[in-house]
């Protein structure tokens, strides 16, 4: 008891699913240029007379419509626009000749209610194929009798005359077939016996003579227009040359009384001109004597409003300056002058400041020199000669550095002559260090060799 709900549930959604896709597939649908014939229930239609009766079938212009399963069958009619082509051999015209016919037509069934039913009632099963068969059949029995009463130059010049006759007399018939014959057209009619080609050669005859005929009156026409059109031409080309001779004359007289009365007016005009340009010349002159000493007033007006400016400017410029700038060289001059008077006291101060400590310090360094002079002649007195000789053999190799110090110097030396330039300068160099010894006892007055005899018992002790 607990699932009977869901399972109704689920029974109502498979129904409805079942039904909707039943639906779907009994769901059949046409073009527009189709008609779906469903069969199996009954219906009412009205024929063409008015009258109502029960058929088997009912018709849908397209859309869709639901087919009942297993009570209905649908089937598909078209209503599309079909060609067909008739050849119509060897038909005898009113006149007795064979000719042959090529005609066109565009059919379709009837979309009209009566109508739609024949059609469908009559092709259903025959379909489109059908159609166009019987409607050929159809068309081309009345394209023969059409033909059979017409003489061949109206059938060949008279072409809508005989199409509309065509459409006239199969648009009965096709009516009861419920189809509608659109349009039709004659394409080209032959023959075998030659009476086509005969009527047109003496059509082309016919037509030549004429042209000839035409062309020789249009000559002579031609010829009677031209000579009276040359005399007319000649003659009034005379009477325009005398009319032209005449008016020349009448012009020349009529330019030589207009050239007097146009020079009178031109001199007449030109006295006026002189006199009113003498007349304009003075009154610009008075204008511009006007116009001058208007200048000339602005002028001094202008030069008086310009002296202002220029006093007003110079009191702005100069003397209101001037005055600032005096006050202030006095305020400067007093401040400078105040200035020297401290910077001098200051430099006073300074001054003896500086001496006194300048003797401070000279007597202070004179104290330190005088004792360092002791120190030194207490250390002179208290210096052996052991000493002394210590003293100047250690000063040997800086006498000696001092002395080889500017052969270092020299970048490169280029000697002339025999090849002992080297053992020369090393020879120079060793007999200035002989002369040292000399020097060392010229100075100071010790030899060297009597010290280096007194240092070496001392080593040894």
């Amino acid at each position: 008891m607990v699932f009977l709900p869901w399972i109704i549930a689920a029974s109502l959604v498979v129904l409805v699913a079942a039904l909707v896709v039943a639906w779907a597939l009994n769901y059949k649908k046409v073009g527009p240029n189709q008609v779906l014939v469903v069969s199996g229930r009954t219906s009412t239609i009205t024929d063409a007379g008015g009258q109502k009766h029960k058929v088997g079938y009912r018709l849908q212009v397209g859309g869709g419509t639901f087919v009942w399963p297993m009570l209905e069958t649908a089937e598909v009619f078209p209503l599309e626009v079909f060609s067909i082509s008739l050849r119509c051999p060897d038909v005898l015209t009113a006149q007795g000749v064979l000719i042959s016919a090529e005609s066109q037509g565009q059919i379709k069934a009837c979309s009209d209610g009566p109508a739609l039913h024949r059609a469908v009632e009559n092709f259903l099963s025959k379909g489109s194929s059908g159609i166009t068969y019987v409607a050929q059949e159809v068309l081309e029995g009345h394209v023969r009798a059409i033909l059979g009463t017409m003489v061949v130059e109206d059938i060949y010049g008279q072409r809508e005359e005989f199409a509309r006759k065509v459409q006239d007399a199969a648009a009965v018939d096709f009516a009861r077939l419920g189809l509608e014959l659109i349009s039709f057209s004659l394409k080209d009619i032959t023959d075998s016996q030659g009476f086509l080609q005969a009527l047109g050669a003496r059509r082309v005859a016919e037509v030549k003579r004429d042209a000839v005929i035409a062309q020789a009156e249009t000559e002579r026409d031609a010829a009677i227009t031209t000579s009276m059109a040359r005399k007319e031409g000649d003659v009034a080309r005379l009477q325009a040359e005398a009319d032209l001779a005449e008016a020349t004359r009448d012009f020349e007289v009529r330019r030589a009384e207009y050239q007097s009365a146009v020079n009178v007016q031109r001199a007449q005009a030109d006295a006026a001109y002189d006199l009113e340009k003498a007349k304009l010349a003075l009154e610009i002159r008075e204008q511009e004597y006007k116009v001058r000493l208007a200048e000339k007033d602005l002028a001094a007006q202008v030069e008086a409003k310009e002296v202002a400016r220029r006093e007003q400017e110079l009191e702005a410029t100069v003397k209101r300056p001037a005055e600032a700038m005096l006050y202030q060289a006095k305020l400067e001059a007093d401040a400078d002058a105040y200035k020297k008077e401290l910077e001098a006291k200051g430099r006073a101060a300074g001054v003896r400041l500086e001496g006194a400590a300048k003797a401070d310090a000279i007597k202070a360094q004179g104290a330190a020199e005088a004792e360092a002079m002791h120190g030194k002649a207490e250390a002179w007195k208290e210096y052996t000669d052991a000493a002394m000789a210590e003293m100047v053999i250690k000063s040997l190799p800086e006498l000696a550095r001092a002395v080889s110090e500017p052969l270092s110097k020299v970048d490169k030396i280029i000697m002339v002559g025999d090849n002992n330039g080297a053992p020369k300068i090393t020879g120079q160099v060793a007999s200035v260090m002989a002369q040292l010894p000399p020097i060392v006892e010229n100075l100071t007055g010790l030899k060297l060799q009597d010290l280096i005899h007194k240092l070496k018992p001392e080593e040894k002790s």
